[in-house]
């Protein structure tokens, strides 16, 4: 079962496989994560909380 190396929430095999870099088995940042957010092929801290 993968899950964000960020936050630890459960994420399903079709979102790693579209979000997270070739090779890698869970994803570095989820919907999840309040405090970082994907940004084109990087991750960054969030602006704003979004909860």
């Amino acid at each position: 079962m993968p899950t964000c190396e960020n936050c630890g929430s459960f994420v399903t095999r079709e979102y790693v496989r579209v979000f997270a870099p070739n090779g890698m088995d869970s994803p570095r940042v989820c919907p999840n994560c309040e405090d970082k957010v994907r940004d084109g092929a990087d991750v960054r801290e969030a602006r704003a909380t979004r909860h």
